[in-house]
């Protein structure tokens, strides 16, 4: 099904949806955080790292995160800083609280890919959040060797402000406090990312919420979800929305908002620029 356009017709779909449903389930992706202004390209990328992009040839943070740094110094330098910018300062958009005024008073829950903090950042309740691809704020062992993950925000913080040259002291290496091996950040990229006690816990919340609301009038909402990894969000919508005739889909994307057909009486989609909609709404 194609994009049905920001129209104020689709809005108007979206508001009503909102006003009636019984539960709201929300599933936000990189191009919610992009609204709000973290993009990792352009001007902010200039601001924060234009040292990189000259020494290195790094032209947006996306790719200066698997450059071949050739010392730990040096990547941590590098992602010390990106940490920082994209997980400790917050949004220069309010796209975040926005939303958060849309289903306040609702019964929601979040599920999201990013890894940024800023549903928590901007006075979402934690026990409804489920970041399922990590956070920027947590270490873990590389290996690893505990299903541990340890706040980092001092380090950071350290490792920033007393970084010189694009690099930072060897003596803030992070290192596991239990097997002395290197630290990497709580993302994940391969088999070895760290699901902790905090991981499991909001994941039986997120399915506990699914359970209870199976059956009714229940909002499935994507924000901003490509198609990197669609079946954490994406694929589970429509299939919930597909087996429950009394589900609504809605679907907000700057380019690509669609929908099966199965689901398409349904289904809200609206493409264009988030920030603009959600205002809107």
């Amino acid at each position: 099904m194609p994009s049905t356009g920001s129209s104020w017709e689709a809005l108007d779909r979206l508001k009503k949806a909102l006003d009636g449903a019984d539960a709201v389930v929300v599933g936000a992706g990189a191009g919610l955080s992009t609204a709000a202004g973290f993009e990792y390209g352009g001007r902010r990328f200039e601001k924060y790292f234009s040292d990189f992009a000259a020494r290195y040839g790094i032209r947006d943070m996306y790719s200066g995160g698997f450059y071949p740094f050739e010392t730990p110094e040096e990547y941590w330098a590098w992602w010390s800083r990106h940490i920082w910018v994209n997980r400790y300062m917050d949004p220069p958009l309010p796209v975040y609280e926005k939303l958060l005024a849309l289903v306040r008073e609702k019964d929601y829950f979040v599920i999201t890919t990013n890894v940024d903090h800023c549903f928590q950042k901007a006075g979402f309740d934690k026990k409804r959040l489920f970041y399922t691809q990590g956070d920027y704020g947590l270490f873990q062992c590389s290996r690893p060797c505990r299903q541990e993950t340890y706040d980092n925000a001092d380090i950071i913080r350290r490792m920033v402000t007393e970084q010189e040259n694009m690099r930072v002291l060897a003596e803030l290496l992070p290192r596991c406090p239990r097997c002395g091996r290197p630290m990497t950040v709580n993302l994940r990229a391969d088999d070895k990312f760290v699901e902790d006690e905090g991981w499991h816990a909001a994941a039986r919340r997120y399915a506990a919420f699914l359970e209870a609301h199976a059956q009714g009038r229940v909002l499935y909402w994507e924000l901003g979800v490509g198609y990197n990894t669609p079946g954490i969000i994406k694929y589970p919508f429509w299939q919930m929305t597909a087996e429950n005739p009394e589900a609504a889909y809605a679907c907000m994307n700057r380019s690509s908002a669609v929908a099966p057909r199965e689901i398409q009486p349904r289904s809200i989609c609206i493409s264009g620029n988030i920030r603009e909609n959600l205002s809107r709404l």
